[in-house]
């Protein structure tokens, strides 16, 4: 998460890490300088939380019918059977 959190803060920096905290950051770039450790902590709980609010979009996914069966229930069903269906995903995961 450090590295996302590094990524996001200075983007095109160049860095290193060894390891999983701060004191393993191994700042390289000379054009900008090396955030905070509270700076990493805060934006590792902005990515977290942006993560989360996006849990719904996952479930979203690996619950709607392949595209080739939408198609098909397009072609067989029509429109509304198809409307249905992705309804139905939708109310089981809704948008928070």
């Amino acid at each position: 998460m450090i590295a996302s959190a590094l990524q996001s803060l200075r983007p095109g920096a160049q860095w290193s890490l060894n390891g999983d905290d701060y004191d393993g950051i191994d700042w390289l770039d000379t054009q900008q300088t090396k955030p905070s450790k509270a700076e990493v902590n805060a934006e590792i709980i902005k990515l977290l939380a942006a993560y989360s609010a996006k849990e719904y979009q996952r479930q979203r996914a690996a619950a709607y019918p392949s595209f080739a069966d939408q198609f098909d229930l397009l072609y067989h069903g029509g429109y509304e059977a198809w409307k249905s269906a992705i309804a139905a995903v939708k109310d089981k995961y809704p948008k928070t």
